[in-house]
């Protein structure tokens, strides 16, 4: 009996052994390969900014310009265009089939929604754009944002959640701020005709509105960060992607859910935050959560529509 309990604790020695040995040569041989792969590519990322730094012969208003208001805006665009284009022709059938609320939108009003483009156009040209200025100097005195040294991306990491927070808490009080009797009435109400809404009416909304909801807190995180020019292009172009995603009316496949930010403008006094942290605190989602929205809050991960998967249960079901 001894002699068969030394055996088995032999063999499973022997198979810990190899199996720890196995896996720290795994773990050392993935370790060097991420690490290999991560120094070639910030390579590329430095030498490539390097190029665009000279090609602006280092002229940071114009550097700027381009980071923190071209490239945002066109990002913006060119993902609403295609939405748009679903919108109005109900074309590709495959994105129409994730519209959340049925049957709204199918098509798109076209005079409704030439406003909505008129509006953030002007919203864009005239509000965003000169706010850009003061940011700039914001930025100059830090003295980081135009460095010929690209941050690391573990420190970017750490803005993106500075940036993502700062945003939280900033929307979330000034969005409940617009929603008092009469503020919405003469501001945040324009940006609730639209009660099932469309990308592009993300930024659809009073000149007021936009400066104090949409605008600051975008911008106050990498102004109170001091951070790259880059750091901020990337952060502009995904936050209006991100808002883009909350109001374009579709729950589509590996996407964020929009859910959330759809139900708040079917309900008005639901959902008032980004992330939803400050709700849950708030006590400002509790209709939400008891509702089919809540369950299909989640990134769709396969190609069946959650209105078909989680459908509404009827009227007189309930």
């Amino acid at each position: 009996q001894d002699e068969k309990l030394w055996h088995a604790v032999r063999i499973t020695a022997y198979v810990l052994g190899t199996g720890l040995l196995t896996f720290t040569a795994l773990a050392n041989a993935f370790s060097w390969y991420v690490q290999n792969m991560w120094d070639t590519l910030g390579h590329f990322c430095q030498t490539r900014w390097l190029e665009f730094y000279y090609l602006f012969e280092g002229d940071e208003w114009k550097i700027f310009l381009f980071g923190a208001g071209l490239v945002p805006s066109l990002a913006f665009w060119c993902f609403n265009g295609v939405l748009m284009v679903a919108d109005v022709t109900g074309k590709p059938a495959f994105i129409t089939r994730y519209r959340i609320q049925l049957g709204k939108n199918d098509p798109v009003d076209t005079k409704k929604l030439r406003q909505a483009i008129q509006v953030a156009l002007f919203n864009q040209f005239f509000i965003s754009l000169p706010m850009l200025v003061p940011m700039f100097s914001v930025m100059k005195w830090w003295g980081n944002t135009f460095s010929k040294e690209l941050p690391t991306f573990r420190w970017f990491l750490v803005e993106l959640s500075v940036f993502t927070l700062v945003e939280e808490i900033l929307f979330y009080y000034t969005h409940r701020l617009v929603h008092l009797p009469l503020l919405y009435k003469h501001i945040h109400k324009k940006h609730h005709e639209w009660t099932a809404p469309i990308g592009v009416v993300s930024i659809y909304a009073h000149p007021a509105e936009h400066i104090i909801s949409n605008t600051l807190p975008v911008l106050t995180g990498p102004m109170i960060m001091g951070s790259h020019i880059i750091s901020i292009m990337v952060w502009f172009s995904l936050a209006l992607i991100t808002t883009s995603i909350s109001h374009c009316g579709y729950h589509l496949p590996f996407l964020p859910s929009p859910e959330f930010h759809d139900f708040h403008h079917l309900k008005f006094n639901q959902c008032y935050g980004v992330l939803g942290v400050l709700d849950y605190l708030h006590g400002t989602d509790t209709v939400f959560r008891k509702a089919k929205a809540y369950e299909r809050h989640r990134v769709l991960l396969s190609l069946t529509p959650l209105s078909e998967s989680i459908p509404e249960v009827p009227k007189r079901a309930e």
